[in-house]
């Protein structure tokens, strides 16, 4: 069982991983805390983008050789294959840590998977450690995978097709691979911030199937997309399958009334929060009964 500082720590992997959000896909973003032999913190660290190192690797880099003997604590499973890096699991296991606790399980792990591997060199593996805080990151990215599709995040102003505060806009788009605009152009979400011919922004405009359009998307390395603006012609493309809406209400906070009016049906409400002198509500899309 998980003791109360490696829940820190998890905790603390899963802060810095979200820095990697709009930047690895098409890899996850991962993050990775190393504690010494007395359980303190020594090294952490998080993906950037594919072709860089991964979390792990940054993290036992910061920790050098106190990482011997001590616990990596890391979002997700570490990897069991070479691709454009080698597998983190050797990385661990010749930095000859005793422990690794992981929150997701990585169903792209090769073979056995890492985990499985950590334990046949000796190493004590813990799994599923704040798995459900974990996905507040990974879940776009697994989702991704799921469907074979990008995750979709819609967001608009009440009563406009202009963003209320520049600055909440603009965090929403580092966060994301891609952004379709108002006009429905395309960018990156921070421009040549993904990995070396990792990924690419699609060309032209979208195809007006909304499938075709997919497939284009999910090519290009995205995992997720931001679509921005109440009369967005992506939004009435991808109208059944956006997954999130993101809504801002700007100057007096409405009623819970108007809260629901502003939700689209087929939504449930999971987030309220203040946003200037307005409020921003965040809804995500009901699962099917």
């Amino acid at each position: 069982m998980a003791t109360p500082n490696e829940l820190t720590a998890m905790r603390r992997a899963i802060a810095i991983s979200a820095q990697g959000l709009g930047t690895t896909s098409p890899n996850p973003p991962v993050g990775c805390v190393i504690l010494d032999r007395d359980g303190v913190p020594v090294g952490e660290g998080y993906h950037h983008r594919k072709g860089d190192h991964h979390a792990e690797v940054n993290a036992l880099t910061a920790a050098g050789e106190r990482a011997e003997g001590g616990t990596a604590v890391v979002t997700l499973e570490p990897c069991n294959h070479h691709g454009r890096t080698p597998p983190c699991r050797q990385a661990l296991i010749d930095a000859k840590v005793s422990r690794v606790l992981m929150a997701v399980m990585d169903p792209t792990s090769r073979g056995e998977g890492g985990a499985a591997v950590l334990e046949h060199a000796g190493i004590e593996v813990e799994r599923g450690v704040l798995e459900r805080e974990a996905l507040l990151v990974l879940g776009p990215w697994l989702h991704s995978l799921r469907t074979g599709r990008p995750y979709i995040t819609w967001t608009y102003t009440v009563g406009a097709d202009e963003p209320h505060g520049d600055r909440g806009v603009n965090e929403l788009r580092r966060t994301h691979d891609l952004v379709i605009r108002r006009n429905g152009a395309i960018e990156e979400g921070v421009p040549g911030s993904h990995g070396e011919d990792a990924f690419r922004v699609p060309r032209p405009s979208l195809d007006s199937d909304p499938e075709k359009a997919l497939s284009v998307l999910a090519e290009a390395g995205a995992r997720t997309v931001l679509i921005e603006g109440r009369t967005n012609p992506a939004a009435r493309l991808f109208a059944n399958i956006v997954d999130c809406v993101m809504i801002d209400a700007p100057g007096t906070p409405p009623s819970s009334g108007q809260v629901g009016e502003s939700i689209p049906d087929g939504y449930r409400l999971t987030g309220v929060e203040q946003l200037g002198t307005g409020v921003r509500m965040t809804g995500e899309r009901a699962l099917q009964a």
